[in-house]
């Protein structure tokens, strides 16, 4: 017996030492593919990939097994990748699961052994310039394949069709072209098609996803976009002599108008009805109609029936009004934004609030109203527009706020050009309002804690507080009790390369997206900038192929161009908002950095400018 017990724990000895070798030959293997990579390709930092270092421990962008035997995830993102991709590197490590080289300046055709890669789970390759046609064969184990922002041409595959695992696919800003294979994919959760040139109907199999997946496609028709036109009968042939009549033809001709005719006519009358439906709807948006009936859902033992349709106003915000008086209240729309609806309301007392209307909440009762209360405390402060009340039933989710009535930044940048007589947005002003959105933000990452983060930074929802241009930032703290997959942010230009990915935001993804929105504020410009027809590229990546060319000058605002001494200031806001924009995360500053740096170049500008003589636009012919 006991020989036989030596005997075994030889042979488990025996089979462990001959493993070894050959589990660190493929990881010496996926090292020497690595730095192939490294070596072969151009790229920005310098990576401390080196075979003296562990891999597992010490590689940057490199994530090991968990017996650290093979490589399973390369992350490279925003590293200044340059070029196309090497064959015999990346393609040669056939334990990848994860691939992200998204945000770099990669090129050519993406080579068949990247997506030939049998354990490969998650493919971002996002924000690149690949070209060429998309590859026919992906492996099956595919479960995200992000391809957006790129040059791809020619059709969508309809090998597609064989990654039944797959569940988030981005086509959208590329050059494709042809009709939309019926992609029957069980597990599909987000599918982005967007500005292509895409052709045809959309396929019934598609059709549940929203209009937002297949925008800018102007040939595209189908469900969830305009319906398709029938297509018309084709002519009779000249040749041909015709069987009928010239009088049969002309009482056919007769009826065809008659029928035409009145058939118009309905669709007239139903248009007007449908209209005005519509603005009477919209002009009592917030109303609703009383009812005695209980509700279906108990909403716990302690609450009172009286107390079920009540505001919940926050300590020492109490208004003269409930809830009664906010449905009966003239609503007038504001926006529609990632969240919900705002609507203005006037109440019988002249009060004036702001009522958000949320959709897509994914939350219960117990954590809305513990998110509610974290966004109630953290809204104390000058910089941040403080939640007065909120509102949650099953069907109903509101929050109320003040009205501001100097509107946003969004509005003050880009909503008047045309108007006759416009007073551009000063220098000092743009700075001032930074500061102020830039306050609010680092408040609420330090009372808050790492947990809460604001997740809905852009230009509409900075708010000014009177004409001297004080700022405060809105709608923050949202983001984790709201759907975003079923319900993306309107406002793609603004995410973080991270929040792409994962639909989490942080501090740092916030602070990228105050980044957007000061090169919004130093160039005037749209966090979305066109490229051409069907072609699109956010604002960072405009401003930085820009600064590479030397042409710094050509960033600017032009009406920025009206004021003297504000050069040194506009090249170090520039460089804040750069900072800030880095792709990857940990290289941008807090925002308690950012206020400081803004801080130091208001000082700057002040002490350049001794006479607010010095500041007036110059005068032109």
């Amino acid at each position: 017996m006991r020989i036989c017990c030596v005997y075994q724990l030889l042979l488990a000895l025996l089979v462990v030492v001959t493993l070894i070798p050959v589990a660190l030959g493929d990881l010496d293997s996926d090292k020497q593919a690595l730095l192939a990579f490294a070596s072969a390709v151009p790229h920005g930092p310098k990576f401390n990939w080196s075979l003296a270092t562990p891999i597992w421990s010490s590689w940057v962008g490199i994530t090991c097994s968990e017996d650290g035997a093979r490589v399973v995830a390369v992350r490279l993102p925003g590293v200044g990748l340059t070029g196309p991709l090497p064959q015999n590197t990346l393609g040669k490590i056939d334990s990848l699961r994860i691939i992200s080289l998204r945000a770099n300046r990669l090129n050519g055709n993406l080579p068949v052994e990247i997506t030939s890669l049998s354990s490969l789970q998650c493919l971002f390759l996002q924000q690149n310039n690949f070209s060429g046609p998309i590859p026919s064969s992906f492996p099956n184990k595919l479960n995200v394949l992000d391809l957006s922002c790129n040059s791809f041409i020619g059709k969508i595959p309809v090998t597609l069709q064989n990654l039944t695992q797959l569940t988030g696919l981005s086509l959208q800003n590329n050059s494709l072209s042809g009709p939309i294979p019926s992609l029957t994919l069980p597990r599909l959760r987000h599918l982005n098609l967007s500005y292509n040139s895409l052709n045809g109907s959309i396929p019934s199999a598609l059709q549940q996803f929203p209009n937002s997946s297949f925008e800018g496609n102007s040939l595209l028709c189908g469900l969830p976009l305009n319906p398709c036109s029938p297509l018309l009968p084709p002519a009779p042939s000249p040749n041909i002599p015709p069987k009928r009549s010239s009088k049969k033809k002309l009482k056919l001709g007769i009826i065809i108008a008659i029928a035409a005719g009145g058939a118009m006519l309905l669709f007239l009358v139903i248009l007007v009805m449908y209209l005005c439906c519509r603005k009477r709807k919209e002009s009592n948006v917030l109303k609703r109609k009383s009812s005695s009936e209980k509700p279906r859902e108990e909403l716990g033992s302690g609450v009172q029936e009286a107390d079920r349709n009540k505001l919940l106003f926050f300590e020492g915000f109490s208004y003269n009004f409930d809830l009664e008086d906010l449905l009966r209240a003239s609503a007038e729309v504001l926006g529609k934004g990632s969240f919900g609806t705002a609507y203005k309301a006037i109440l019988e007392e002249s009060t004036t609030v702001v009522v958000k209307r949320l959709k897509e909440v994914i939350v219960g009762k117990k954590d809305f109203e513990q998110q509610m209360e974290i966004i109630g405390r953290v809204g104390q402060h000058p910089n941040t527009v403080p939640l007065r009340a909120y509102y949650y039933s099953k069907d109903e989710k509101l929050l109320v706020y003040d009205y501001f009535s100097s509107g946003n930044l969004s509005v003050l940048l880009h909503g008047s050009h045309a108007s006759a007589g416009r007073t551009p947005l000063d220098w000092e002003s743009r700075v001032k309002i930074s500061l102020g959105a830039a306050r609010g933000i680092a408040h609420i990452h330090s009372i808050g804690g790492p947990k809460i983060s604001h997740g809905n930074i852009k230009s509409s929802n900075v708010l000014l507080l009177n004409q001297d241009m004080g700022a405060c930032v809105s709608d923050f703290g949202l983001a984790p009790v709201m759907n975003f997959a079923a319900a993306p942010a309107r406002h793609p230009g603004y995410r973080a390369p991270e929040v792409i990915e994962t639909w989490k935001h942080t501090h740092k993804s916030d602070v990228y997206s105050f980044g957007v929105l000061m090169l919004e504020m130093l160039t005037g410009k749209q966090p979305i900038q066109s490229r051409g027809r069907d072609h699109m590229v956010d604002l960072p990546r405009w401003v930085q192929s820009v600064v590479r060319e030397e042409w710094t000058a050509e960033v600017f605002d032009v009406e920025l161009m009206r004021f003297q001494n504000i050069e040194e200031g506009m090249v170090q806001m520039l460089q804040i908002a750069m900072a800030c924009v880095a792709r990857v995360a940990y290289m941008r500053p807090t925002m308690h950095e950012v206020v400081r740096m803004i801080q130091d170049v208001r000082q700057s500008d002040s002490d350049n400018r001794p006479s607010s003589e010095d500041n007036k636009t110059v005068q032109t012919p």
